[in-house]
Formats: C-alpha cells, structure tokens, sequence
C-alpha cells in the first residue's frame, strides 16, 4: 500500500495555495502538541489522526509515525475539523476560521472562499467536515454547505435559518441520496435535489437536540446522553444510557460511541464491548481488532495503554522558551494583559514544559493545580544544580519563585522550595530569570509598593535579596545581563533601568541608571525589549518603536546617555525604522543579524545594521501560527531560529551558524541550479565573518565580487552588469579578512 507519509505524498514539491503562494519549506520545523486527538480515519492499517495544529499518521505494523502541518505543508492552524476517503486517498481539513485544505496525493490547495450566508456575523469556525464519494458535506454556524472533491468547489449550501435567526449544523452526513444533519432542535434531512438549498423545505425527521451523526452501512446519531441507529426510517436507541457523548462512528460492521468509555454495538444496536482507556477521549475507532481512542492529552491510545503521537508538549500554549546544553529546553506559558498588568486568562494554566534532550516532559504538579494558581512567564536550569529548575509564578495569590527537582527515573518534578519574595497577594509578581559570568542568580518582579525591584538570591541564606528602583513603575520585564549591569525594560512607563550592581549581595555600592524620553524614548508609554549585538550597541524594543543605544556600556555612564531611532530611505525620504510599532522581541544571531518580532507584523530578519530587510515572515506567508510572537530565540551553534506564540511554537533552520574569523564548512545551495525549478538566490554559508568573494567562470573571468559578512552570502547569479549569467561552472573564491584562510567551491547553472 502507498504510505501517506510526506515523501511518499510529495507534497512538499508541490504545495500551493489558491493565491499561488507556497508559505512552507524544508527550513521550517514545528514543535507543536498532538495530544488532543479529536477526529481519526484508518486507511489499510495505517491510523491518520487530528489534532489542534496538524494531523499525523500512525502505521499499526510498524510504529511508523510522520506528521503535517504548516511548517511542512499546510496553510494555517487551529483545526476544528476533519475527514478522509480512503478509496481516493483525499483528505479535508478544516480551520477555526472558516478555511479548508484539501490534501491529496499529489498537492494541498488552500480553499478560503467558503459561502457565508449574508448578515451572519457569527462564528465561522467548521464544526463538522464528512467525505462520501467525491463529496462532502461541511457544517458550520449559520448551514452546511457541499463541497466537490475533484473540481474543489462549492455547490449548493443551505442556511439554516428561521425568523431571521440562524441555526448550526453540529455535525451532517451524506446517507443515500439525503442529507442529515443533528441540529439543536432535530434531525434534518433534504434530498440532494433543486430545493436543497431552501431550508423551509428541510423535514425533521426527529424533534430533539443532537450532536453527532455518522454513516457508512447504516445511519448512527446521538444526543448528548443517548445514541441511535437510524434504521428505515425508524431510530433504534442502543441500549446505554450515557453521560456526555463525545463522538458516534459507524462503520461497515458496528456503531462505536465515545463516552467516559469507548462502547461498540452491531449495526442492529446490539451491545458488543466497552472499554475504559483510563483517561478523556474525543473519538475512538477499532483497526486491528483492537479498540483505539484519540485522547484529550495522549494521542492515539491502545487497550494495552499504550500512546502513540509525535513528540510535542504537553499544550500547544507558549510564552516563552529557554535553550541549554545537550539539547535540552524549558517552555514557559504564561501571559499578561495588553497593559503587561493581570495575568491573562488561560483556562489551562498549564505551567512549564520540559524537554530533557530526548523526550518531552510535563510535571504532575500542574496537573490539578487550581485555576488562578499558574502563570508560568519564565523557567531555567538552575546555575546551582542542573537537575532543578525555577520559574517564575506571576500570579495574584500564589506569586512568587519555586524551586524543583527533576526526577529521570520517573520523569516527574518534585517542589523543593517556595520562594513568595516577602510577597502579599497582588504584590511582587516576578517576571524573569537572569544569570551573570559569576552564576549569580536575579529574578525580576514587579509592583513591589508601586516600585519595579531585582531580587539577588543569596545561596548562604536561600532566600533572595531584594532591590527596589524608587521609580513610579509597576511593570517589568525580563532583565538582560550584559557587561556586568542589568538591562530591564520597564513596560507600564517610558523607562528603562540600567543596575550597575557592582557586587552583587552588597546594596550599598550599587549605580542605577534610568532612562526616559529626555534620553530619546519616544514617550510610547512602555519599553518592552532589549538584545545587544556585536558591537556593544543595544538594541531596545518599546511599544513605539525601536531605538539603539552605540557602545551601550560605556554610554550608559555617560552624564546624559542618548537612544537613537534607525532612520532608513524610502522613496528620497528618510522614515524612522518600525516607527509606532510595539516590539516584543530581538533576537541577534552569529552573524549579528537581528531577528525583530512586531505585534501583529510577524518577524522581520534584518541586517547587521537595521538597513535592509532580508526576510519578513508572517502568518500568511510562512508557518508562524500568529503574527504575535512573543520570544525568539537563537541557537547559534546551529543557527536554528526558535519562534514561540501562544498558538505554538515552529523553527526555522537559519543560515547563519556559529560564525569565527575563519571559514567553517562551506555549503552552497541550490546546486546545481536549474533555472526551471529554482528562480531565487543561491546561498552560500559556513563564511569567515567578514568574507572577500570572488566568483569565476571557467576561462578564469571574474562575473561577480562581493564582502560577506556574518558568515552567508546570497548571489542573484548576476554578473557584474546585472544580467544573468550563462550556463556552465562557476568557482567562487573566498578568503577571510586578513587573508590567512581561504576556501573555494563550485555552482553548476543551468539556463
């Protein structure tokens, strides 16, 4: 049988959205949750299962499983619905937000034109896609609508609506020449005929409000405490009374109902089996002769209870995350109110997430902590013992640091300490975690009596000292260490706080520095960001817009240290660079590229010195699950690029990897480039910081010339004049700025 994996589906060569626009490539990786399994299909021994941001393939035989989603193929996130045709290998998948992708074995096309009845202003959301044939029929909160499969368009749609208001279809089949749909008031039925579309002509075939429907040999229903057959005409209650139906699918021998249990029936209603996989399910289904459950929070589970999902965390949530050494990392998922006061409300309070370079761990701890007891914003390894980490608990009644200890045998967590910072509620919230060249511990909090204030951990005593700013300032951010000082941005002013804290458990020989708009803040109302760059200049993010501080620490010391805007060209003018715009995040790579995240702009990759945007990634053209990305990180070893939102979080395999003064390993790519499948640029990185290019034909004729810097080059495969080379080989000569390395390699072009 044709497996359904990526590389067997080759859709990564050919993806295309109905604008043309391909927004995924090898470079990008997602690091989403698959836990929450809500709708499953079994093709031939193979198990394909959805979840919440991309849907994954499990092979029962071997244990293979791969997986799809807008890092690597489809075109948006939030999947609320789903169904496969295993006999056309055709695949539809629909969005919170009203979208579809239609996945077959040669491509994925994006369908964002789905009829909307007119004066429908609510949700658009798909509750309910189900394939028959080459036909599906797909619910949403105002109808249902058909959708061809060969052609991928819409035909008739009905708008469920009465007295002018409209009403859903929950879920709707197509069984004969009918279709169904389980409405909150009935069953409803209509022939595929000319009057489809009337929804006064619809029959109610039962009174009542139902929420699933499914069909293949038979027609099976259910409200939320009692399933059905539907046998000519006649309904067959199955002989359960049950607690809250979580799914209904029939197939060719037997209707299986999700419960608190996974229960079967003969497709005559007779009961067969029930079984309890031990946790929530959304849906189950038999294959193998075995019952298997999509879970809330395990994937795929088996009657032996055994799992089977990708590796991912716990939730898709995320705030924040922190790299270590041997490939471990530390998810935060907390969240502030736009005015960085309350916590925001996230119903599942999920905590922190750890990944100990193998496998993802998910601390008990936070399994039943109550609502309003959980709002992770930062967690690291300790600088003390790297088998505990701390985080950060900016909440409003149990605020303050813990302490815990990771377990390997039982991959779990254990509280060692509390650490509340003199804290009452609402008070002394903390933020961030930073560490100095002395391992020196400092956690950052706020609203301390109206104050921002550091807290210093004193290892003799366990507990943490505590500096206050005597500044009218409520919020803070996470402090950056640089150059022996603390750089923190204060969110609720126009200020940034520069601690020059000299020696860190003694108070009395501190400097404060405090920044403003006398200093060249735009009086934006919040400093949200800073990152610093090779040169020693920081580069600071407010809600305003960006601004620079040249050779930060020696100017901070300065009598009135000065912060510029980045003041580009465009059309003769000069415009200030990302002027009004909140920043949330900066990011410097190896090469000292920046990395800016703007709220609601997506991701900007700009060059060394802010004048040039290389790249702009954004929801509609890359895989980023939101434009609002709140942390980016850089692993500059690898020169892989970390981007976190609270819909997720994706990488992207940047070019620049760790960069030194001499050449590291050379790769050129595309190569050969084949002007018929590729049109860009081709790259060329493992560079010397500062690289002198020379680029040759095969007489020994220099075609091109250039100075890299930051360890990659692009070439447009122009020539001197600006035109396109001619096909042939071309030898690209390299050596660092001082000449004492050199590397060479060759492109092939093909016209």
């Amino acid at each position: 049988m044709k497996k359904l994996s990526l590389i067997s589906l080759g859709i990564l060569a050919s993806l295309q959205l109905t604008k043309a626009q391909v927004i995924s490539s090898k470079k990008w990786a997602d690091m989403f949750s698959y836990n929450n399994v809500f709708a499953m299909k079994e093709d031939n021994g193979k198990i394909i299962a959805a979840t919440e941001n991309g849907i994954f393939y499990y092979t029962i035989a071997t244990g293979e499983i791969t997986k799809l989603s807008k890092a690597n193929g489809l075109h948006n996130i939030g999947i609320t619905a789903f169904d496969y045709n295993p006999q056309t290998k055709i695949g539809l998948i629909g969005y919170q937000d009203g979208s579809m992708d239609v996945v077959t074995p040669k491509e994925i096309k994006y369908i964002v034109d789905i009829p909307i009845a007119a004066g429908y202003n609510g949700d658009k959301k798909i509750n309910h896609i189900s394939i028959t044939g080459d036909q599906a029929v797909v619910s949403v909160g105002y109808g249902l609508s058909i959708f061809n499969l060969n052609n991928k368009e819409f035909g008739d749609s009905a708008f469920f609506i009465t007295g002018g208001v409209y009403q859903a279809s929950n879920e709707a089949t197509i069984f004969g020449n009918k279709v169904y749909s389980v409405t909150d008031t009935g069953l409803k039925s209509h022939q595929m005929n000319t009057t489809f579309p009337v929804y006064s002509t619809w029959t109610t075939e039962i009174p009542g409000a139902f929420k699933h429907i499914d069909s293949e040999s038979e027609l099976a229903f259910s409200s939320a405490t009692a399933a059905y057959v539907y046998n000519n005409g006649s309904p067959v209650q199955l002989p359960t009374t049950f607690e809250n139906i979580r799914d209904v699918v029939m197939t060719s021998n037997n209707v299986i109902v999700t419960d608190n249990r996974v229960y079967t029936y003969g497709t005559n209603g007779v009961s067969q089996n029930a079984v309890s996989l031990g946790e929530e399910c959304n849906t189950a289904l038999t294959a193998g002769g075995k019952i298997l459950g999509g879970t809330v929070l395990s994937g795929i589970k088996d009657e032996g209870n055994v799992t089977y999902k990708p590796s991912g965390p716990y939730f898709n949530y995320a705030y924040n995350i922190n790299l270590f050494d041997n490939n471990q990392m530390l998810v935060s998922t907390g969240a502030r109110l736009d005015n960085y006061n309350f916590p925001a409300n996230n119903l599942k309070k999920p905590g922190f997430y750890y990944f100990n370079g193998t496998e993802w761990i998910y601390p008990s701890f936070f399994v039943n902590k109550k609502i309003n007891s959980v709002n992770v914003l930062d967690a690291i390894l300790s600088p003390y013992n790297s088998n505990e980490v701390l985080f950060t608990n900016y909440t409003m009644f149990e605020n303050g640091v813990y302490r815990m200890k990771y377990n390997a045998s039982s991959k779990d967590f254990e509280l060692v300490k509390y650490y509340n910072l003199g804290a009452n509620p609402f008070y002394r919230r903390p933020v961030g975690f930073a560490t100095d060249n002395q391992n020196n511990l400092f956690v950052s909090f706020g609203f301390n009596d109206g104050n921002p204030s550091i807290g210093i951990y004193d290892k003799a005593a366990d507990d943490f000292i505590i500096k206050k700013l005597i500044l009218a300032s409520d919020g803070i951010q996470k402090t950056v260490f640089y150059e022996n000082m603390l750089w923190t941005p204060l969110p609720r002013s126009n200020n940034f706080w520069v601690y020059d804290y000299k020696s860190a458990l003694n108070l009395s020989d501190d400097a404060d520095y405090i920044l403003g708009t006398s200093n060249g803040f735009n009086g934006s109302g919040g400093i949200l960001s800073v990152a610093f760059d090779k040169s020693g200049d920081a580069w600071i993010g407010t809600d305003g817009g960006l601004r620079i501080m040249p050779n930060a620490a020696t100017e901070i010391k300065n009598s009135d240290p000065k912060v510029e805007p980045i003041v580009i060209e465009q059309n003769g003018l000069g415009e200030e660079l990302f002027r009004e715009s909140a920043i949330l995040q900066i990011a410097v790579d190896a090469g000292d590229y920046k990395w800016i995240s703007i709220d609601g702009g997506g991701v900007y990759y700009l060059s060394s010195d802010g004048q040039k945007t290389i790249k702009h990634f954004t929801k509609e053209n890359s895989p980023l699950p939101t434009n609002s990305v709140t942390d980016i990180k850089i692993d500059k070893k690898t020169g892989k690029v970390y981007f976190v939102t609270y819909n997720g979080i994706v990488t992207y395999q940047g070019d620049v990897a760790d960069v030194t003064s001499n050449f590291g390993d050379v790769v050129v790519y595309p190569n050969p480039v084949v002007y018929s499948n590729f049109k860009g640029k081709v790259t060329i990185k493992g560079l010397a910081e500062k690289t002198n290019i020379r680029i040759v034909d095969a007489a020994g004729n220099v075609v091109h010339s250039a100075v890299a810097r930051g360890g990659y080059y692009e070439w447009d495969l122009n020539n001197q004049k600006g035109t396109r080379v001619a096909s042939g080989i071309y030898f690209v000569l390299m050596t660092n700025e001082d000449g004492s390395d050199k590397a060479t390699a060759k492109i092939g072009v093909v016209n």
